[in-house]
């Protein structure tokens, strides 16, 4: 079901991960996308797999419900192998049926592929959006971003924007199962029919969709307004920003858990 995808969800809790400082978690996450990003060889692969596995460990959250958010992005995933099988050439043929050609390395890759994917969504959402509320989220990317204020960059506006998507993730997703539910009811079929078929059942869905949607921005906007909410100019925080030793230990291991997945890039 749809109410079960947990991307954008924050999860209160007390372990190492929530105690982190948020502006610490930003760099920690560019320095992990870009280890998964390092990676090309299976051994690489196996330790970016199982440090996604240890933050999931890390963060004391139930991994049901942060495996769950892969529901979101399952077809992506099956496309990207799907592809990868097929369009990648290399010297040991497995298959060869007409024009399609199977090759051992297209498997490898759309593995590799698939791997980089569970590991960056799971990941990246584990340090970010499951760890930090959306205020620490938003406080921590108005301060890392701060420099660019010299450029007459509305930091603290675009900063709100991001945690407000976020944030509205998980609801959007529960108004769709919702809207489903009470389309299904309506005797909708989703589910058999030719594909145009399909597409065009999917309009019930969009129209009231698109509808909450602006109505739940138009709620938020009157909120804020009426509670004198004017930009960033002027603002003054409730909780300050500190880092602590646990932020650079954790840094540290970051950077050292790069430097291995170089060194294995290197030795194999």
């Amino acid at each position: 079901m749809l109410k079960d995808i947990t991307l954008g969800q924050y999860f209160p809790g007390d372990s190492i991960l929530h105690r982190l400082d948020p502006r610490m978690k930003i760099f920690l996450i560019v320095i992990y996308i870009v280890t998964i990003f390092v990676a090309n060889n299976p051994v690489s692969f196996a330790l970016v797999l199982a440090s996604a596995f240890i933050l999931v460990l890390l963060s004391r959250i139930p991994a049901k419900l942060i495996f769950g958010g892969l529901k979101a992005v399952f077809f992506i995933m099956l496309f990207t192998a799907v592809i990868n099988i097929f369009w990648t050439s290399g010297e040991h043929l497995l298959v060869s049926f007409g024009i399609v050609k199977i090759y051992r390395e297209g498997i490898e890759y759309a593995i590799f592929m698939v791997v980089r994917v569970i590991s960056l969504i799971v990941g990246s959402s584990v340090l970010l959006t499951y760890t930090t509320s959306p205020i620490a989220l938003t406080d921590g990317l108005e301060r890392v971003l701060a420099p660019l204020k010299v450029l007459h960059i509305p930091v603290h506006e675009f900063s709100m924007m991001m945690t407000i998507a976020l944030r509205f993730i998980p609801t959007l997703i529960e108004e769709t199962d919702r809207i489903i539910n009470a389309q299904k009811a309506r005797g909708t079929d989703f589910s058999s029919g030719t594909l145009m078929q399909r597409a065009k059942a999917l309009i019930p869905i969009m129209v009231p969709l698109f509808v909450s949607a602006f109505h739940r921005a138009d709620e938020l906007a009157v909120a804020m307004e009426c509670r004198c909410y004017r930009g960033g100019e002027g603002r003054t925080r409730m909780t300050k920003l500190h880092l602590h030793a646990r932020d650079f230990i954790v840094l540290a291991v970051l950077v050292l858990f790069l430097g291995v997945i170089i060194s294995m890039n290197i030795w194999f």
